[in-house]
């Protein structure tokens, strides 16, 4: 070991580090939601990107994308598995052909009423091993911290 490189550091990024920790949650409470949706052949991912497109106008692409914090390059590869089984549609937008946009169709809406129990059951079992941790406080703090930091993103690369 050495002496500029501790074992208490290492320590340190274990106990603090908040990405560690998120990405250790997300990954345990992803791989939950995956079993429990794997039946009705959907991910946690396809459940949400569905679930995201479930407006009363076919979003465009890049707000999808926007939603659900991916790039426009992961959502379309993450959109071809769910159009192969006629879940979802892209078409080009009326008024401009170069933007696209998100239909979920009928297959699809059957699909996430076929979900939702099984998302609030999952769910719901998520919220009793919080326990007494606020999980709306959570939710409201991670959604904060995440828009915070994309408006950080967003103006770390416009500006000149």
């Amino acid at each position: 070991m050495r002496e500029d490189l501790p074992l208490s550091t290492t320590h340190e990024v274990r106990d603090r580090c908040l990405c560690l920790q998120l990405q250790r949650a997300a990954r345990s409470i992803g791989r939950r939601f995956d079993s429990a949706l794997r039946p009705l052949g959907l991910s946690h991912g396809q459940f949400s990107l569905l679930t995201a497109l479930n407006r009363p106008e076919p979003p465009l692409l890049g707000a999808v994308a926007e939603l659900l914090a991916l790039d426009r390059t992961t959502l379309t590869a993450n959109l071809k598995p769910l159009e192969r089984r006629g879940l979802v549609r892209v078409e080009s937008d009326a008024v401009d052909g170069r933007r696209r946009r998100l239909v979920l169709t009928d297959a699809g809406r059957d699909v996430l009423v076929e979900a939702l129990p099984v998302w609030r059951h999952t769910h719901d079992g998520i919220d009793d091993l919080l326990g007494s941790l606020d999980s709306a406080a959570l939710r409201d703090a991670l959604s904060a911290l995440t828009w915070e930091l994309s408006r950080e993103e967003t103006a770390a690369v416009t500006a000149p």
